[in-house]
């Protein structure tokens, strides 16, 4: 697969690779800390390819998660697409970390009744085995964190 690498920081430590389904944003060296059977994503749906790449690279570069990817530009003829935000599904602070990140640069939706969208935090296994819509069975919700009426850390 043809891939381009970009470096994001001076020290070569955060990169940018794109490929022709992703753009991933790593912190190689907090990266390794993903384990397999335990990593997994909080998402979020954009349609706006720009914004997307710029609050991915702010993760990133930021601290807030090791690793995130967005879908590629060439993917996307609407400018439509998932990014992920990777961490381990034990990682506490990670998970406050990220969900922190995201309500302040409003990544998770509200309902007409400005009650936060109940996201669930998707395992990679799961990816792996297929889960997907109404076959995807979230273990860990954003009710788990956060007040869904108020957006307060539990």
């Amino acid at each position: 697969m043809n891939e381009t690498v970009m470096k994001l920081s001076s020290d070569g430590r955060i990169v940018q690779i794109d490929n022709v389904y992703w753009s991933y944003y790593i912190d190689v060296d907090r990266a390794r800390s993903l384990e397999d059977h335990k990593s997994g994503k909080w998402m979020h749906f954009f349609n706006d390819i720009s914004f997307a790449a710029a609050i991915c690279r702010k993760a990133v570069l930021e601290g807030t998660v090791a690793a995130c990817k967005h879908t590629s530009a060439s993917v996307t003829n609407d400018g439509c697409g998932v990014i992920c935000f990777y961490l381990n599904a034990d990682d506490l602070e990670a998970h406050h970390r990220t969900l922190t990140f995201m309500l302040k640069n409003d990544l998770i939706r509200r309902t007409k009744a400005g009650k936060l969208y109940n996201i669930g935090f998707k395992l990679d296994d799961q990816t792996r085995a297929g889960e997907y819509g109404s076959m995807f069975n979230a273990k860990i919700k954003l009710e788990d964190f956060v007040d869904l009426e108020t957006g307060e850390f539990l």
